[in-house]
């Protein structure tokens, strides 16, 4: 079984995702409020995910060659130093273009940051990059919990929510003081094996196959990328309907009022906390793909509960369970992604941004314009629609993975057991 050490690299990068996660799941809670003081509708202020969906396609073109340029580590220092500032404009500027500007530089710097830290985990960690990227976007996932907390709590107290844009420059000042009292440099390559395009050892046969056939490709990505590409589409697309459209079903079936609808979403990412905590534990043990289609199974049984019960604590309970299912999704597309891609791991990095700005983009929209006919509640049967998509492209990737897979010199295939240590 693969084994995951915690040194100070995968600390660091722990919070350098984690830092994003304070602004990406803090924003949803400050969209209404912005609405409200720049008198504009829901459509209008809308267009702020719009502007995360536009930065996310920047930065994902921007990550491979500045990272060629400057390293992995300084590109991820650089994304949290435009983080920072694009978080400031946000608390000081007030019109509309400019919010929206503001937005779109955090989210293109922000994915630097997102990027990075995939890359540095994955070649850092090998055959334990699943459990370490699951961690990782637990840490995000955790600090999503405390942003609409310190939200609530400066609105509440009559100070707004400007001020919490304060405390996201302040915790990246924080992490990078502290990285140089600890020395922590954060490596800038490959190592010297992987880039020469050799697959960790002790890695899941299946995936291990698929990088040697990456290699062979020099650079090209793979067949097995694309898919999980298209996967990692379809499983943003849940969460951020979810995120986005949640409250309004709570509301119109579950009965709650409208404060606590939009305190009960963060249930959602209470449960992916909690699950990617208990994911790490379950990557190092079980292969990506199986462990992916039992958590698209627990997302199902989670969503049935949501959006059939009539009342308001039993569909919360159901969105405690799609958040734990929901919890695996990323982190085990993104490491299959960046394991088939081998050498050419800081383009697939950069490439997989797109499907974030695909889900920020497109999906809200369909929701949204189905809603308009028939209701949110019933438009929300969408999810299951993405959630067997999901499924299929998993079952596509798992034939792909096998595809790929090296043979010996005889022919026959390679018959290492996957994914067990």
């Amino acid at each position: 079984m693969p084994r995951l050490i915690h040194d100070k690299t995968t600390w660091f990068t722990y919070a350098q995702l984690g830092l994003w996660g304070f602004f990406l799941y803090g924003f949803g809670p400050v969209v209404p409020l912005l609405r409200d003081e720049q008198g504009t509708s829901a459509a209008v202020a809308g267009l702020h995910s719009t502007g995360i969906a536009v930065g996310a396609l920047l930065g994902g073109a921007l990550f491979a060659p500045v990272a060629r340029r400057l390293g992995r580590g300084p590109t991820i220092w650089l994304g949290l130093a435009g983080v920072a500032a694009g978080v400031a404009a946000l608390g000081l500027l007030r019109p509309l273009p400019a919010t929206l500007a503001a937005v779109a530089v955090i989210a293109t710097f922000g994915m630097l940051v997102v990027s990075g830290v995939n890359v540095v985990l994955t070649t850092h960690h090998g055959p334990a990059a699943p459990a370490a990227l699951t961690e990782a976007n637990a840490a995000c996932a955790g600090m999503g919990i405390l942003a609409p907390l310190v939200i609530g709590a400066a609105v509440n107290s009559g100070h707004g929510w400007r001020p919490v844009m304060a405390v996201e420059v302040g915790l990246i000042a924080l992490v990078a003081v502290a990285a140089l009292a600890f020395r922590v440099r954060l490596p800038k390559t490959f190592p010297a094996a992987a880039a020469a395009g050799g697959p960790a050892a002790g890695a899941p046969a299946e995936v291990t196959a698929a990088a040697s056939a990456a290699t062979r490709a020099a650079h090209r990505l793979p067949r097995a990328y694309w898919i999980a590409w298209v996967l990692m589409s379809a499983t943003g697309s849940i969460e951020v309907c979810l995120s986005l459209w949640t409250a309004d079903v709570l509301r119109s079936h579950a009965g709650l009022g409208a404060g606590s609808a939009s305190a009960a979403v963060a249930a959602i990412v209470g449960g992916m906390f909690v699950g990617r905590l208990a994911g790490g534990r379950f990557a190092l043990r079980w292969p990506p793909v199986p462990l992916l289609l039992g958590a698209l199974t627990v997302s199902l049984a989670g969503f049935a509960l949501f959006w059939t019960a009539p009342i308001g604590w039993l569909a919360v309970t159901g969105l405690v369970v799609l958040g734990l299912g929901n919890a695996l999704h990323y982190p085990l597309a993104i490491s299959i992604a960046l394991t088939v891609a081998g050498p050419a791991a800081d383009k697939a990095a950069g490439w997989s941004s797109y499907s974030m700005g695909v889900g920020f983009g497109i999906a809200p929209v369909l929701l949204g314009w189905v809603a308009d006919g028939v209701g949110p509640h019933l438009a929300f049967l969408l999810l299951p629609g993405f959630l067997a998509a999901s499924a299929l492209l998993t079952l596509r990737l798992s034939r792909a993975l096998r595809a790929a897979r090296p043979t010996t010199p005889a022919g026959g295939p390679v018959l290492s057991a996957p994914g067990r240590g």
